[in-house]
């Protein structure tokens, strides 16, 4: 039930990005989200919205940021962990990483 409910994160975040009409963020770019959006081979999954989440993930979180949650598009189950750890920084990691992913699926639609 929790990597299902960990899978359904990242798919959420993933397929929110649209399809680039009317996207605020249209630039392509490489990096550890591109990479990790493109090698995840899920429905959606175009280099346009990857590199658009990546654009994004570029200006809200650091590079080790951008590396950590990259691993969720393998490992989606690491993201639910994260989620529901009682580590300090596991939490201002996962405001980071929420408060990134909503930016991301409103610029990318």
């Amino acid at each position: 039930m929790i990597r299902i409910l960990a899978a359904l994160i990242v798919l959420t975040f993933v397929a929110s990005c649209g399809s680039g009409r009317g996207s605020a963020v249209t630039r392509v770019v490489g990096g550890p989200i591109t990479s990790a959006c493109m090698q995840a081979a899920r429905t959606g999954a175009t280099l346009e919205r990857c590199g658009c989440v990546q654009a994004v993930a570029n200006d809200s979180l650091s590079s080790s940021d951008q590396r950590r949650g990259a691993a969720f598009f393998t490992d989606p189950h690491r993201a639910q962990e994260i989620r529901q750890s009682s580590s300090r920084s596991d939490s201002e990691f996962w405001e980071r990483w929420s408060a990134f992913s909503q930016k991301a699926a409103e610029l990318c639609e």
